[in-house]
């Protein structure tokens, strides 16, 4: 775990005590959460591993897929 200083405005920091308070938590291990929460919801996002994984010489698929389907299941 890194230590890090953090500096919040005496408001802030009045509510954070007081809810840690409340929940009987340590006002460290609360900030820890909340930091963890937004790293989270903010990370960027990446594209999926799969993405790419089927590539084909096929760059008409959307205009043409029934007849790149046509006889696709039938012989099920």
């Amino acid at each position: 775990m890194q230590k890090t200083t953090v500096y919040l405005d005496e408001e802030t920091y009045r509510r954070l005590k007081l809810i840690a308070r409340r929940q009987r938590r340590p006002p460290a291990e609360m900030v820890r959460e909340a930091v963890a929460e937004y790293t989270i919801r903010h990370a960027p996002r990446t594209k999926p591993r799969s993405i790419g994984a089927f590539k084909s010489d096929r760059r008409d698929l959307g205009q043409s897929a029934e007849s790149h389907l046509s006889g696709f299941g039938e012989d099920l």
